[in-house]
Formats: C-alpha cells, structure tokens, sequence
C-alpha cells in the first residue's frame, strides 16, 4: 500500500500530516510513502530528510494523488485536487464534515472512502488518534502565551520597594481540553483564574487545576453523550449573562474556547458586558472562525471598543505548526494502524469497529 501526501494551501495551514520521524513508523508496517517535492521545508523537514527514511519524492501533486493508494492530509483538499481522486482511493484528514458536507458526499457517491477525523468518538482505545485533544492542548497553550503578549501589564503578583503589582484575573470561556489547557497555562504564570463551562463535569477539572469555576445558579448539564458541550437554554443563557457581565468588570484577560461540534459557536459575550470591562481589558476569541464567543470578534483582526482589545485567532495552530504537525501526524498513524491489514497489506473498513464506522463518511 502507497499513501501519499500532497501540499496544504500554505496561506491558510501550515501543518503537514506526516513527518520524517512517522515515516519511519510506516516503513515498519511495510507501507510507502509518497510526498510532493518540498512537501515540509516551510518546517525546516528537508525533502533529504524524508529520502532518508525511504520516502519516494515527486514533483507534483498531481504525481501523488495518482500514485497512492491512501491520501493523507490535514485539511480538505482542493477542488482541483478533489477531482483527481478515483474509486477505491482512500482520503483522510480533518475534513470538516459539516461545512464540506456536500463535497464529501460526492466523493463517498463516487466510491472513494472518506475518514474525517474530527468525529473520532471519544472512547478509551481512541484517545491515542484524538487529533482534537492534541490540537486543542496546543491552541489553549498558545491563546494564553499570544494574550499575554497583547497584555500591557505584568501576569503574576509582584512586591517591590515601590510598591505591589496586584496579579491579573483571567476568564476562560469554555473548559475543554484547551480551555482547560488554558487555565493550567494561566495559572502557571501566576494569574488569578476563572473559568466558565455548560458542563457541571467541568467544574472538578477546572477546580484541580486551580480555578475557580463560575457556577450559574440552578445549572443543569449541557453535554452529549460522547462528552462534548451541546447547545444550552435559554434561561441558562441568561442566567450565564447575569453571571459574565458581572465578573467581567474585573477581569483582564479573558480567552474564549468554546465551540459546538458542526455549529456554529455560541454567542457568550456580547457588547453591552464588553463595555463594562476595564480600559487595557483583552479578549482572545479561539472560536473567531466559527462565529466568535464575543460579538465584536472579527477573523484576525483586532477590533478595539471602549479600550479593550478583542482579538479574533481563525488558526492559532499556524504559529506553532511544528509542534502540532509532530503531535497531529503521531494521531493518524494510530488511526490508520489501527486501520491496516498487515496480511493484505491494505486498508480493512471493519463497520462493527466504532472508531472506523464513527469516522468514515457515508
């Protein structure tokens, strides 16, 4: 079996879903790689460096699409790769199944087997493929270190001879993995953390980690099945409202995290609690490209209103895309492990396996 790998548009993704490190790893399955010349140099990973690891080199992507038997990437691919792609031919990545729905229902129509790794389930045998828990863990470390940055003043408590620098109180929207990354991050750098979440489970996480959790009163618990936050109500909304606009009058930082699988993010704050913050005030809105958690968010722009910076990140993970590239391509080869048949040496799409009927568009 060949799976190849071709280039990302650059403009809006840097990672790469494979290294020269887990080409090694597919070596060892007895499966080659196939990569479009200068593949990863953006990364610093040399085209020698995968020649190295018996990585065949080719000068387009046109070359690799037709070569493989299993396309592999970190977003979806372009239309006029798209139409490349022939019966049998295997394509997987974070292929955004909601807003490339009909894209991927063509593909499936013409016998191409689509995985799209975003609907990973979250069980125990997964949680070595769960591309959303490495991604977010990096995006929530990173949303804290950028916010900072902005942040004209200093994080920790400091006693001097001239007096004392109070620390800076911090709001995280949302406790998932990254918000939850977030707060651990915040906290290590000595500012005072509080945290918001529709799910009652977050409030222990955000609690060891020591935050203090924002509890709307008579809460009830807004989360799937499969763990994730679900839509909340509209009496929970307004008594979120009350809650936020509240604490947002002394808070400097908030970071907003939170996201709803396949819609679009939930409106949390809204301009009116935003000109009730402090003068200096940042908002750091992770979820900017899915709609923003606050109303003046624009797609990476800074919009300033009333002296507060609101700050709208559409891929955070394009500033640390060596990290995420290692973290993400070390996910699939676990997917596709667990999805190769050594003995055929080809792909086995077993329906009765949660993790392939759950990924697998059809």
């Amino acid at each position: 079996m060949i799976i190849g790998s071709v280039s990302e548009n650059r403009n809006l993704e840097k990672r790469v879903a494979i290294t020269p490190e887990i080409s090694k790893k597919y070596k060892s399955l007895g499966i080659n790689i196939c990569i479009v010349k200068n593949y990863a140099s953006h990364l610093g990973f040399k085209d020698e460096d995968y020649s190295k690891e018996g990585v065949e080199i080719l000068d387009n992507n046109k070359d690799v699409i037709l070569k493989s038997n299993l396309i592999l990437q970190v977003n979806m691919l372009e239309d006029n790769k798209i139409g490349l792609l022939k019966e049998n031919q295997t394509l997987i990545g974070i292929l955004d199944a909601y807003l490339n729905e009909k894209k991927l229902k063509i593909l499936a129509k013409n016998k191409v087997n689509v995985f799209s790794l975003e609907l990973l389930p979250r069980i125990t045998r997964a949680q070595a493929m769960d591309i959303l828990s490495s991604q977010a863990n990096l995006a929530g470390y990173k949303s804290v270190v950028d916010s900072f940055a902005y942040f004209e003043k200093a994080i920790p408590m400091m006693m001097t001879a001239a007096g004392t620098i109070p620390a800076a109180k911090v709001l995280i929207v949302g406790a998932g993995v990254a918000g939850l990354q977030a707060i651990a991050t915040a906290k290590r750098m000595g500012a005072i953390v509080y945290a918001t979440d529709v799910r009652i489970a977050s409030k222990e996480q955000v609690e060891s980690l020591g935050g203090k959790f924002l509890m709307v009163e008579g809460s009830e618990n807004f989360e799937t099945e499969g763990g994730y936050a679900k839509e909340a109500s509209t009496e929970f909304k307004k008594k979120q409202e009350e809650l936020l606009k509240e604490t947002l009058k002394k808070i400097d930082i908030v970071v907003c995290t939170a996201l709803i699988p396949g819609k679009k993010a939930p409106l949390i704050i809204k301009k009116d609690m935003i000109e009730t913050m402090q003068t200096g005030s940042i908002i750091y809105d992770l979820a900017a490209a899915q709609g923003g958690n606050a109303e003046l968010t624009k797609v990476d722009e800074i919009v300033e209103n009333n002296g507060v910076k609101i700050i709208g990140e559409k891929n955070i993970l394009n500033k640390l895309p060596v990290s995420a590239s290692n973290l993400y391509s070390k996910n699939v080869y676990n997917f596709i492990n667990n999805l190769y048949d050594e003995g055929k040496k080809n792909i086995n799409i077993n329906i009765e396996d949660e993790i392939i009927s759950k990924t697998l568009i059809k």
